[in-house]
C-alpha cells in the first residue's frame, strides 16, 4: 500500500508541476489578450489540479452543507496546499488572501496579482489593513467573493490556532455576511508531506455569520465552524 502511495504521489508531483508550469507560460503569453484570459486559464489550472487529484491519487471531494453564492466573506480552514487552489473550483472565480511574499515568486507572482489575489502582510499593521481593505473592496466591486484562511499559515489537522487579526479587521471594515467553511484535506495530503493518500476531503460549509456582531463573538463563531471537523 505504501508503495502505490508513493508512485501515485510520483506521479501526481510530475504531472501537475509540469502542467502548471505550461499554464503559466500559457498565462503570460495571454497577458496581451486582456485579463479575462488569466481568469480562464487559472480556472482550468484549478480544473486540472481536481482531475489530477481525483483520478491519480484517488481522493474524493465532499461537501456538506448548502453553499450560498454572493457577496459573501468565505473564511476557510486551512491544512493543506489543496484548498488553496481548489476554492478556484468550489467558489466562482474568488479573490484569496495570499501572504506577501508569495507575489514576489517570478512569474507567478505577476499572474496572481493580475488574477486578483489579495496580498496580506503577516505584520498587519494599520497600513497593511488599509491595503487589504482597498484591494477588498475593489473585488466587491467586481462581483467577486472574498476568501480567507484567518489562520495565517497551513497547520496540522486536528489543531485549532486563534484567528490572525486579518479577519476581524475585514469583517469589520467590509460589513459583509461570513460563510465559514472547515475541511479536513490535512487527513490525506500533510503540510509539507510528499505522501499524499487516497480518502475523501470533505468540506464542511458553517451557518452564515450576520456582519455587525462583536469582535469576540464572530471570532468564536467563525474559528468554531471552522475547526468543525477537527477529530
Amino acid at each position: 500500500m505504501v508503495v502505490i502511495t508513493a508512485l501515485r504521489s510520483l506521479l501526481f508531483s510530475l504531472l501537475f508541476y509540469l502542467g502548471s508550469l505550461l499554464i503559466v507560460l500559457a498565462a503570460i503569453v495571454a497577458i496581451p489578450f486582456g485579463r479575462g484570459g488569466t481568469l480562464r486559464l487559472a480556472d482550468i489550472w484549478s480544473r486540472f489540479h481536481r482531475w489530477c487529484v481525483t483520478i491519480i491519487l484517488g481522493q474524493k471531494i465532499r461537501v456538506e452543507g448548502d453553499l450560498p453564492r454572493g457577496p459573501y466573506l468565505y473564511i476557510v480552514k486551512h491544512e493543506s496546499m489543496f484548498e488553496t487552489i481548489d476554492l478556484l473550483c468550489l467558489l466562482d472565480r474568488p479573490a484569496i488572501g495570499a501572504k506577501r511574499e508569495l507575489f514576489d515568486i517570478p512569474l507567478w507572482g505577476g499572474i496572481a496579482k493580475r488574477y486578483g489575489l489579495i496580498p496580506i502582510e503577516r505584520t498587519a499593521g494599520a497600513s497593511a489593513l488599509r491595503a487589504l481593505r482597498t484591494a477588498a473592496r475593489a473585488t466587491i466591486a467586481q462581483g467577486r467573493p472574498i476568501a480567507l484562511f484567518p489562520e495565517g499559515t497551513r497547520v496540522p489537522h486536528g489543531q485549532s490556532p486563534p484567528l490572525r487579526a486579518g479577519f476581524a479587521g475585514l469583517y469589520a471594515l467590509l460589513g459583509l455576511p461570513v460563510v465559514p467553511i472547515a475541511i479536513d484535506s490535512g487527513q490525506v495530503s500533510p503540510r509539507g508531506a510528499f505522501l499524499k493518500r487516497s480518502g475523501i476531503i470533505t468540506y464542511k460549509v458553517g451557518d452564515i455569520i450576520p456582519p455587525g456582531l462583536d469582535r469576540r463573538d464572530a471570532e468564536a463563531r467563525v474559528h468554531a465552524a471552522i475547526n468543525a471537523l477537527n477529530r
